[in-house]
């Protein structure tokens, strides 16, 4: 196994303060665009793409944006899981740019969940009925 170096424990760092962000209250909302090489493939990196770009566009500063892996549902990709403060998690499936676009200025900006995208909603749960 390759040692780790300590650019390599600053990334690691940066990405737990990030996430800390979202459960500390200081980001009203998490995005995670799930790039997995399933994700890449069926065109995550467009949806990520329009994400950014409307986050910039917007001015936007109290949502995090992160990254994931494959979430073993490949058939439905490009998916992105939006997290908001005290609601319950939501899957988006089947993603375009312009499905991304939408799901920013209606659900994230305007509080209307997009439902004909929706794949999932809530958390996942293990065999003993806890969070995962």
């Amino acid at each position: 196994m390759a040692k780790l170096t300590v650019d390599d424990l600053k990334k690691i760092k940066e990405r737990v303060l990030m996430a800390d962000q979202f459960r500390s209250g200081q980001k009203r909302a998490k995005i995670t665009v799930h790039m997995g090489t399933c994700g890449i493939a069926s065109g995550a990196r467009d949806i990520m793409d329009a994400l950014l770009d409307e986050l910039e566009q917007n001015n936007v500063s109290d949502v995090l944006v992160t990254t994931s892996g494959c979430i073993g549902i490949c058939s439905r990709e490009p998916l992105v899981t939006v997290e908001e403060q005290d609601r319950e998690p939501l899957v988006y499936e089947l993603l375009t740019a312009g499905k991304m676009r939408q799901i920013f200025r209606q659900h994230i900006m305007g509080g209307k969940i997009q439902s004909e995208f929706v794949m999932a909603r809530g958390k996942e749960q293990d065999a003993r009925g806890g969070d995962r």
